[in-house]
């Protein structure tokens, strides 16, 4: 309420009615203007955070330091969402033919200008208004060769008053950007970017790939990094470079060295020879009281830990450090000596939880398994208890599974957790006969914690959900979490690696989990693409590169020397004729397929839905608000199946209007929801799926809400555009 609107208020009981009328119009005119012109409204953030930017921007990863992917905005409100209509479109025109590029990114608005990035990698700074491109920077020069493989999530903004700087990756490359006409600020590590394989002690010829941004803590840029699953992976350990220099001013070691704490959880040797525990997600940071919140990912090789028995520290960890130093305040591991590929998928959100009438500082952390763990995040006490489930034991020879895991006790989940028989598919005879003959010759009983095996294991939610990489929103006006969801089997086999030729052993050993057994690839799992036919597309010499250097998503596997990589080539190709020799480079006894999601012959998951959904929780009172399917499938609605859910990728992002943001799914739509009551209000066909989380911002009193149609993930099709919406 501005001073008129209060001067009116306070005096209008002094007058006759006529005159209250007069004055009573002039209010709500007055709040219309006020509406107009200033979309925040009197809104206050009750998180108390102290945003050095105006609520007009989308200054940070998604949203805020506190990762809340929540805008104060209020112009668009619940009443006129119905009146959303496209603002503009930008497109690229770089979209992939075969349907291989995407766009994951969740862009910042700063000033008025949005900065993306596109299909290729370019980084983009477009108009806010209009969607006119000012500047666009390329860090391929033109040659970019990794379609359909690498992604970028996202960006970071740094300003101090002197020289303001985007930071970008790209591929290995951590960029520094003049954000005033899109060149490198040479100045910054080796003439303008930083390879991330150098300083992690390592081989720098392995893999690190920066897809998630880092976060700013005062002059220090913290940062992650994705690295491979299998042998031969990087250590994903932690850290803060010199914004202006580039200069590393510390490291945290997530396979810990001896000495360091932690350490005992793995046998001797492995922080010589172990890789993974990163964080590939992004971070939560508490600029107040100093403390950066790290999720941590799963040892490599995901699936058999036979080589590294013992809890794994700090694996599958909610880690909250100095962010000046570096140095451990506390740890929680959320599954101990992972087997199951279950990284923690997204930053926590950091949020104040009423308990007992007194306001927590807490941070919470959603999993893979549609687990809440939430904590004190000054202290890393849970605020509720968190039981320690016995398990079954390990099936595998050699492999030792730890006996229990941890399970909260008092926040619900916003997923299935486990499977039965009355969940398989009934919706005709060919899909209820699949879904029954996966059930007979599987093992599924333990639900998220069921052992692997040579037999198949039925994983549950899915390696993507319950929760994935596109992270959980906060209600800041009561507390809310709101978080999207997949509900969906895979089915993992784990194959005895018996003697073989040599390209045989090592395709099964490196390339099958993902390209599968007969070379086919997985459109369904990041649109892998196929190697049949192999020799009629990719020379030997260009095969040899990749396999050696990686491209996009695909790790390097630079220790592959070129006789065996020749040797893979030719058995790709069906022309290995090496002698079948004992496995010396693969130090495990099994390997896993691939990547396999059960669908039923109709092409729909074998379990009746929701495939996915979206949750309100009320964190204070611990319990949901309400839960409804996300996405549609037209075949199934059809069939008088209803709204059952989509797989879905990218997050959500509420408002200060009561209204829920969310792209995401399968059906290539954006939505709003009531924040209140999960209503749908308003959906908009987009031109390419948008996998990724949207951003909201203002300029000129005008709210937009802006989301990235990348596509080429679950089969779709791929797109290279950005577009806006407003009222």
């Amino acid at each position: 309420m501005n001073p008129t609107q209060l001067w009116i208020c306070l005096h209008c009981s002094s007058f006759g009615i006529k005159t209250y009328r007069i004055f009573s119009i002039l209010v709500i005119f007055s709040m219309f203007q006020s509406c107009q012109s200033d979309p925040t409204g009197a809104y206050v953030n009750s998180a108390g955070l102290e945003d050095s930017r105006k609520s007009s921007d989308w200054a940070v990863y998604l949203g805020d330091s506190f990762s809340s992917q929540y805008s104060e905005l209020n112009q668009i409100t619940t009443e006129n969402v119905s009146q959303l209509k496209l603002a503009w479109e930008y497109n690229g025109g770089e979209a992939h033919p075969d349907n291989r590029s995407q766009i994951q990114c969740n862009p910042l608005v700063i000033d008025g200008v949005v900065y993306a990035t596109t299909a290729t990698l370019k980084l983009v700074a477009l108009d806010g208004a209009t969607g006119k491109q000012k500047w666009v920077f390329d860090p391929y020069g033109d040659k970019f060769s990794n379609f359909g493989m690498g992604v970028n999530r996202g960006l970071v903004w740094y300003e101090d008053g002197e020289e303001d700087r985007l930071f970008y990756c790209a591929g290995k490359q951590l960029l520094a950007i003049n954000p005033v006409d899109g060149t490198l600020i040479t100045s910054f590590g080796d003439d303008g970017g930083l390879n991330l394989q150098k300083g992690l002690g390592a081989d720098e010829g392995l893999s690190v790939l920066g897809n998630t941004p880092g976060i700013i803590y005062k002059d220090m840029l913290i940062m992650g990094g994705r690295v491979s699953e299998s042998t031969g992976a990087a250590p994903g350990h932690i850290r803060g470079f010199d914004v202006k220099t580039g200069e590393q001013r510390w490291i945290f070691h997530t396979i810990p060295k001896p000495g360091e704490y932690g350490y005992e959880t793995w046998p001797a040797q492995a922080h010589e020879t172990m890789g993974g525990v990163n964080v590939w997600t992004g971070f939560a940071l508490d600029e107040e009281n100093g403390i950066v919140y790290c999720p941590t990912g799963s040892a490599a090789y995901d699936f058999y830990g036979g080589d590294r028995h013992g809890e794994n520290l700090f694996a599958n960890c909610l880690l909250a450090l100095d962010a000046a130093t570096g140095e451990r305040i506390w740890h929680f591991q959320t599954i101990h000596h992972d087997m199951w590929d279950k990284d923690l998928p997204t930053p926590p959100n950091l949020m104040t939880i009423r308990k007992d009438g007194e306001d927590i500082p807490a941070v919470v952390q959603v999993t893979k398994n549609g687990l809440l763990f939430v904590f004190n995040r000054l202290t890393g006490e849970p605020l509720y208890p968190i039981e320690e489930m016995p398990v079954p034991a390990a099936r595998l020879d050699g492999e030792q599974a730890w006996p229990t895991q941890p399970v909260p006790t008092m926040y619900p989940r916003f997923s299935r957790f486990t499977l039965t028989e009355d969940d398989l598919a009934d919706r005709n005879p060919e899909a209820e006969a699949y879904a029954k003959g996966i059930w007979a010759s599987t093992y599924h009983d333990a639900g998220a914690f069921e052992p692997l095996s040579e037999k198949g294991t039925i994983i549950f939610p899915g390696y993507d959900g319950g929760g994935e990489w596109g992270g959980a929103a906060v209600d800041q006006r009561n507390g809310d979490l709101i978080v999207n969801s997949n509900e969906l089997p895979w089915l993992n086999i784990m194959d005895k690696v018996e003697p073989a030729t040599e390209g045989e052993r090592i395709y099964k050993v490196q390339c099958q989990n993902c390209h599968g057994e007969t070379f086919t690839g997985n459109a369904l799992y990041g649109n892998i693409p196929s190697l049949v036919d192999l020799k009629q597309r990719v020379t030997l010499a260009d095969a040899k590169t990749i396999i050696q250097n990686g491209k996009g998503l695909m790790p390097a596997f630079s220790y592959i020397s070129d006789d065996k990589a020749e040797a893979l080539y030719n058995y790709i190709n069906g022309e290995d004729f090496t002698e079948k020799q004992i496995n010396e480079d693969w130090p495990y006894p099994y390997a896993m397929r691939g990547y396999d999601k059960l669908y039923a012959p109709d092409g729909y998951p074998m379990i009746k839905p929701p495939f996915g959904q979206l949750t309100s929780i009320d964190m204070n009172d611990k319990t949901i608000n309400w839960q409804i399917p996300l996405g549609e499938h037209k075949e199934l609605m059809d069939q008088g199946m209803g709204v059952t859910g989509t797989e879905n990728y990218g997050g959500p992002v509420v408002t200060a209007g009561g209204l829920i943001f969310i792209a995401a799914t399968m059906d290539e739509k954006i939505r709003a929801f009531d924040a209140a009551t999960g209503d749908e209000l308003w959906s908009h066909e987009l031109p390419a799926a948008g996998y990724a989380t949207p951003a909201v911002y203002a300029i000129d009193g005008q709210q937009y809400v802006v989301i990235a149609c990348g596509g080429g993930k679950l089969g779709t099709k791929s797109g290279d555009a950005w577009v806006a919406f407003r009222l």
